[in-house]
C-alpha cells in the first residue's frame, strides 16, 4: 500500500469537514502535544464535572491524520465519562500498535484510521489528540486530589 492510499475519501472529508471547536476561555485544564516526527501540533481544553468530559476545545495544527482523529474527538467527546475516554485511548493505540479492533459505536468513524497500522511514522500524529486529552485529564485529576486533601 502506497503512503497516498492511507488518505481515504473518508478520511479527506472528515478532516476537510471537522468542526473547529476553538479554545475554551476557562478550562479546568489544558494540554499541548506535538508529533516530533511531522510536526503537528494539538492544543486542548477541557472542563470535567462529577468525572464526565463536560466542555472540550482544541487548536491543532496537523496532517489530515490527526485532523481526522480530532475532528472524531471534538465531535463526540462532550458527554464521554473519563473512564470511556481513557479506553478509547487504549483501543485506538492497541488498533494501531497491537493489531487491535477498532472502536465502535459513536467512535465508530476512528476505524477509517485502521491502515494507518502500517505506517509507524504516522501513528504519533494520529494519537495526539488522544494523548494530549489524557493529559488534560491527568491535570484534572491532579488538581481535584490536591483541592479534596486541602
Amino acid at each position: 500500500m502506497e503512503l497516498s492510499d492511507l488518505y481515504s475519501e473518508k478520511i479527506l472529508d472528515l478532516a476537510g469537514n471537522a468542526l473547529q471547536p476553538g479554545r475554551l476561555d476557562q478550562p479546568d485544564a489544558s494540554a499541548r502535544k506535538v508529533s516530533r516526527v511531522c510536526g503537528s501540533v494539538i492544543e486542548v481544553d477541557l472542563v470535567v464535572k462529577d468525572g464526565v468530559i463536560v466542555d472540550y476545545g482544541h487548536d491543532i495544527s496537523a496532517c489530515a491524520l490527526g485532523q481526522t482523529s480530532a475532528a472524531v474527538v471534538a465531535r463526540e467527546v462532550v458527554g464521554t465519562p473519563v473512564a470511556e475516554f481513557l479506553a478509547l485511548r487504549q483501543t485506538m493505540h492497541d488498533m494501531l500498535k497491537a493489531e487491535g479492533a477498532p472502536p465502535g459505536g459513536r467512535w465508530e468513524d476512528l476505524k477509517y484510521l485502521e491502515p494507518v497500522r502500517d505506517y509507524p511514522a504516522r501513528h504519533m500524529s494520529t494519537l495526539l489528540v488522544f494523548d494530549a486529552v489524557a493529559a488534560a485529564l491527568e491535570k484534572v485529576e491532579s488538581a481535584q486530589s490536591v483541592a479534596a486533601s486541602g
